[in-house]
């Protein structure tokens, strides 16, 4: 089962890929991280994927994180769900 892949939400628009991987990385290896940008602005849209390099990472990141305040702001993190098709 591949639960490596996280959800992050609630997150302050300035942060970016950099500083979402350097966040997650206090839970271990991170394999990469993106914050979903708006096609027609570019801006943040407040929420991104990280990905962890194993489960427990994964789960730590879950466990350490979800809820923390990051710029005064309580971030959301769970294992993502698989994309559903449209």
């Amino acid at each position: 089962m591949n639960n490596k892949k996280l959800f992050v939400g609630s997150l302050p628009w300035a942060v970016d890929d950099a500083k979402l991987a350097e966040i997650f990385a206090q839970a271990g290896n991170v394999v990469s991280a993106q914050v979903v940008k708006d096609r027609e602005t570019g801006r943040s849209r407040g929420f991104g994927f990280v990905e962890m390099s194993t489960d427990e990472e994964a789960q730590a990141a879950v466990n350490n994180l979800n809820g923390t305040d990051m710029e005064g702001r309580k971030i959301v993190v769970n294992i993502a769900r698989p994309r559903e098709d449209r």
